[in-house]
């Protein structure tokens, strides 16, 4: 008999990117894909504006103190978004892609 595999509570960093233009918006939250709905469905203000968003990036983390700090990196230290856009190339390039053919 397999034993049970019980997985721990996690919390996400996520980056959202807008399907028309140039922009990108980092948030955390403890339940990544019921965050997700609000951001497609235009609930959330800070994105409202540039609908429809896609999902691009997340990272997990057992600890939401790590994934909290993980994001304020990234909103408010240049230099660490710097270089996850760096590790995202390809994945921003297929995306602008899209944008330019749609």
């Amino acid at each position: 008999m397999t034993p049970h595999l019980s997985l721990p509570a996690m919390h996400y960093v996520y980056v959202l990117h807008s399907l028309h233009r140039e922009w990108a918006y980092i948030g955390y939250t403890s339940d990544l894909p019921r965050r997700m709905k609000p951001h497609r469905d235009g609930k959330v203000p800070s994105t409202r504006a540039y609908l429809p968003v896609q999902l691009i990036y997340y990272e997990a983390y057992l600890s939401s103190e790590d994934a909290r700090q993980r994001e304020k990196g990234l909103k408010y230290f240049g230099r660490a978004y710097a270089q996850l856009k760096r590790r995202m190339d390809g994945s921003l390039r297929l995306l602008q892609a899209r944008i330019g053919a749609g």
